[in-house]
């Protein structure tokens, strides 16, 4: 039988005395002091939590590795929070350019309305339900454009597929391509270098991720509750690419995904600043799912 929660809330003083009696160096009382009211005793547990010490049976105790200092924790954290910068901006990059390539192949295939017909979508799409999503984020949006439309044109909230994209999530997107015809999913595919279905899967992955990064939750050491398909080319695979389960396979995506934009070197180069001092750490460079020759890897480089 479960038992009951009976931990007390702790001031900030007292949570730091808790982690100085569990062995955490601490060289400055006051600056930790300070970290712990604007982080959060719990939201930084996440990343002492490797290096807490394991008993033989690799059971994890309330105690730190000798040396680990309250320093380490809060530099893990920051590393985290830059990584998922860097990964929210590649995927607002991803983001425009697949909107660009849905609603250009749209607007030109159907009309600048074609989307509100269900038959030129596939007839296991659930249109109804996707139409009804995007009248709603259309009229959430405060965008000018947007008011500038409903007051001049009639039909709103029905709107231009070059329109309606600029205000539809990653979600919608995402549920948007999977619903086309096999044809014009091929067309987008095509320009990205995947397979359909592949494309499918990953911006639903993306939008996983996407999601991850806005609760601002934990992405270095994070196994992937959702795993990205695997393309057929060796270099996705093992032993080349050793997991699709840790946030490497998803860099390695969205690395992917801007070469095809020719939008991303300075993102490339961002990332390698940032992951090299990192990696040095066998078991950091392990947790996030890189290959020990990462640099090299023929899809990074």
């Amino acid at each position: 039988m479960p038992e009951q929660y009976q931990k007390p809330a702790l001031s900030f003083a007292d949570q730091l005395e808790l982690l100085k009696n569990r062995g955490l160096e601490v060289a400055d009382e006051p600056h930790a002091i300070s970290q712990l009211s604007s982080i959060s005793y719990y939201r930084l547990s996440a990343y002492w939590y490797p290096y807490r010490e394991r008993d033989d049976q690799g059971i994890v105790g309330d105690n730190f590795i000798e040396g680990t200092s309250f320093d380490d924790v809060v530099n893990l954290y920051e590393f985290d929070r830059h990584l998922r910068l860097l990964v929210i901006d590649a995927l607002e990059r991803v983001e425009v350019y697949v909107r660009t390539l849905i609603s250009y192949h749209m607007a030109h295939t159907y009309g600048p309305f074609g989307h509100n017909d269900a038959v030129n979508f596939h007839p296991n799409f659930q249109h109804a339900k996707w139409l009804a999503k995007l009248s709603r984020e259309a009229d959430r949006s405060s965008d000018a454009f947007i008011a500038h439309y409903k007051n001049k044109y009639a039909g709103f909230p029905q709107l231009p597929i070059w329109m309606i994209t600029e205000v539809m999530s990653l979600g919608s997107l995402s549920f948007c391509y999977k619903g086309l015809k096999h044809l014009d999913k091929k067309a987008i595919s095509s320009q990205l270098g995947l397979h359909h279905k592949g494309l499918a899967d990953w911006l639903h992955k993306l939008t996983y991720i996407r999601n991850v990064c806005a609760h601002h939750s934990r992405l270095w050491n994070r196994e992937l509750s959702l795993k990205p398909v695997r393309p057929r080319n060796a270099d996705w695979n093992t032993p080349i690419t050793p997991r699709n389960d840790r946030i490497f396979y998803v860099l390695l995506m969205l690395r992917y995904l801007l070469k095809t934009t020719s939008n991303g070197s300075h993102w490339h180069q961002k990332c390698n600043t940032l992951l090299e001092p990192i990696a040095e750490n066998e078991q950091w460079r392990i947790a996030m799912g890189m290959p020990e020759n990462w640099q090299g890897h023929p899809l990074w480089k």
